[in-house]
This record gives structure tokens, C-alpha cells and sequence, in this order.
């Protein structure tokens, strides 16, 4: 057998299991189980409170060097160093 013989071969044996796969229906997912909810009792006032003081707290550590950066990455994956929303049309990678 030659190498084109052979690579004839492979290209209908390919093509065959297509047309066989094309064939059949689709499997259909399971469906997921819903998680059992757990019981509310803790305040809702404490809750609200708490979230507002997270948010307090977030706020500064936001306002990192990080975040106001542009962050524009490119191929190589290293981002850009200028500032957030920079009008410069080049990017400073590092």
C-alpha cells in the first residue's frame, strides 16, 4: 500500500464515522439536581449592615495601582502600564 493509498483510506474511514455520528441524535444533558435551600434566619438588618460595611471596607483596595491602569493585554499576554483610559495610541507593555 502507498502512502497515498493509506492516507485515502484514513480520509474515508473519517469521513464514514462523520456520516455515521451525523446520523444520530444529539445526547441530551441530564438534568441538574436543584440544591436544597438552606433555612433564612439570620436578620435581614444584620445582613444589609454587614454588606455595607464590605462595601466600605472593598472601596479603598479598590483604588489600587492595578485598577487604574489600562490593562490592555496583548499577544504575548503582558499588560499595558499607562493609565486607565490613556489617549496615547501606544501601549506600554511590562
Amino acid at each position: 500500500m502507498s502512502k497515498m493509498d493509506a492516507v485515502r483510506a484514513m480520509r474515508e474511514a473519517r469521513y464514514a464515522e462523520a456520516q455515521a455520528r451525523a446520523g444520530r441524535p444529539a445526547p441530551t444533558p441530564r438534568a441538574a439536581k436543584p440544591a436544597p435551600a438552606a433555612p433564612a434566619k439570620a436578620a435581614p438588618v444584620k445582613a444589609a449592615k454587614a454588606a455595607k460595611d464590605m462595601k466600605a471596607a472593598a472601596a479603598p483596595a479598590a483604588e489600587t495601582d492595578d485598577s487604574a491602569l489600562c490593562g490592555h493585554r496583548n499577544i504575548s499576554g503582558r499588560t499595558c502600564t499607562r493609565e486607565r483610559g490613556h489617549a496615547a495610541k501606544s501601549h506600554r507593555y511590562s
